[in-house]
């Protein structure tokens, strides 16, 4: 690594941490040279995160000067090498400065245009219309699962009521009410599909076949000291089937969303060339 004053990086420090009794800043202050090139400390403001240490500052400033300097030899040892006409980069430049400016325009007009609101009816038909895009790629599970210390008074009680919940709104409310008090993780949200393969890293369910397993089993208990665990199955999907609905409805919310971002697009980008014809703006020789 090139070596760098070590005075001067502390000056550098003071004023990148704003601990410079100095109330301006100057800009010429040079901080490295390749060859006819400069790097000035107005470059490099902003690049010591805030709450950084003295030592951890001075890191990042030296390794950034490196950097520069290497990076400057790289480009002017390449400009050396390379002719004119492999220098020129006029079109490709042009033509992602005209890709920047279609994609800000597009972007601003999507967000001034776009209808967001997606109704239920609207996901339900684009489900059933292209249902079998829609298969699994991984077993899923709907379940109320909760952990406890092993230790928990309430275990016998928590253990009752995950396993009878589902019959009596009073039972769900009681379930919920010593989850949050004792529990120490559970999830009771019976709409919830979850991967089966995420339930595994909450609960320590062995099984070599989870197909077997899921369609052998509606309640599971389980110690893993110091902690028990109980999961009741509600409802599961086979990898490799029709994904449901509920699973999908985000993903089908925002395929649609993306949908009427292209049409819209289309029909500017149309209008646009229709009004261009109209008025005799457009000519092919």
């Amino acid at each position: 690594m090139i070596k760098i004053n070590k005075a001067i990086l502390f000056i550098l420090l003071g004023i990148l941490l704003g601990c410079s009794n100095s109330g301006s800043r100057d800009d010429n202050t040079v901080l490295a040279r390749v060859h006819n090139i400069y790097l000035y400390e107005s470059d490099i403001q902003g690049i010591v995160p805030i709450n950084s240490s003295s030592n951890d500052s001075l890191m990042i400033v030296k390794s950034y000067i490196n950097t520069w300097i290497r990076q400057q030899l790289v480009i002017r040892q390449a400009k050396s090498n390379l002719t004119d006409k492999e220098k020129d980069f006029t079109k490709q430049l042009e033509a992602y400065q005209n890709s920047l400016i279609t994609y800000k325009y597009e972007s601003l007009l999507v967000q001034q245009n776009l209808d967001t609101i997606v109704e239920d009816e609207e996901i339900e038909k684009y489900y059933e219309d292209h249902k079998n895009n829609f298969q699994l790629k991984s077993n899923i599970v709907k379940v109320d699962y909760v952990k406890l210390s092993v230790n928990s008074p309430y275990k016998k009680k928590i253990k009752r009521l995950i396993q009878k919940r589902d019959t009596s709104q009073i039972l769900s409310d009681s379930l919920r009410y010593y989850c949050e008090s004792n529990a120490l993780d559970f999830m009771i949200d019976s709409d919830q599909w979850i991967l089966f393969d995420n339930l595994l890293k909450l609960a320590p369910i062995n099984t070599y076949n989870q197909e077997v397993f899921l369609r052998n089993n509606t309640f599971v208990e389980l110690t893993d000291d110091p902690f028990q665990y109980y999961v009741n199955f509600l409802d599961f999907s086979i990898k490799d089937e029709h994904s449901p609905l509920s699973f999908e409805k985000e993903n089908i919310k925002q395929l649609i969303l993306n949908r009427r971002k292209g049409e819209l697009i289309t029909k500017m980008r149309n209008d646009i060339f229709v009004q261009a014809l109209n008025n005799n703006a457009i000519e092919i020789f």
